[in-house]
């Protein structure tokens, strides 16, 4: 059976999804769920502005110190997410950062620390679409690295905790067990 090429047949156009095409986002995109959030995110930016509004995603472009930045909110989950970043890769941006709540589950990870993810641990049936199950879901290094700096040097002055390491993405937000918490603690 061969695939369907998606990207190389719309490479361009309005994106089904998010209506966005290019020029519409920055190289960089952050990429917070809720998208109220990305209103938050606009606040932050110099002429920012909203660029389209469609389901759960919302998306504003501005700058940040002369840098194009994006940001578009993602909705709930891993499907919702690789539909924003697959569209917003078609028009043109090309890095991306999660950015927004998540959970913990070791007891020293406190509201509003910083937590940077070198990696993570694929409990979601998405990605296996992408790569097979083997293949790792490695941050890029050099991307990270410069969040975490970036993290070491702002912490003296704004006070939080930071934790860097390995994560984990699920679908089910309601499906685990004791064992499985157990597993990944």
């Amino acid at each position: 059976m061969s695939m369907l090429d998606k990207s190389a047949m719309t490479k361009g156009k309005l994106r089904y999804h998010l209506r966005l095409k290019p020029g519409d986002v920055g190289r960089y995109v952050l990429l917070p769920g809720d998208p109220d959030r990305v209103l938050r995110i606009a606040e932050q930016l110099d002429d920012a502005r909203e660029v389209m509004f469609h389901r759960e995603y919302r998306t504003v472009t501005g700058s940040y110190r002369g840098i194009t930045i994006s940001a578009t909110s993602t909705g709930i989950g891993c499907s919702s997410a690789a539909i924003a970043v697959e569209e917003l890769a078609n028009v043109g941006a090309a890095h991306f950062i999660r950015v927004g709540s998540t959970g913990a589950l070791q007891p020293e990870v406190k509201i509003g620390d910083i937590v940077v993810n070198t990696a993570s641990m694929r409990n979601e049936g998405t990605t296996s679409f992408y790569v097979n199950d083997g293949f790792p879901a490695v941050a890029d290094h050099f991307l990270t690295n410069a969040l975490i700096e970036s993290a070491i040097e702002l912490r003296g002055e704004r006070g939080y905790g930071l934790h860097v390491g390995l994560g984990a993405s699920d679908d089910a937000f309601y499906g685990e067990t004791p064992d499985h918490i157990q597993m990944l603690h």
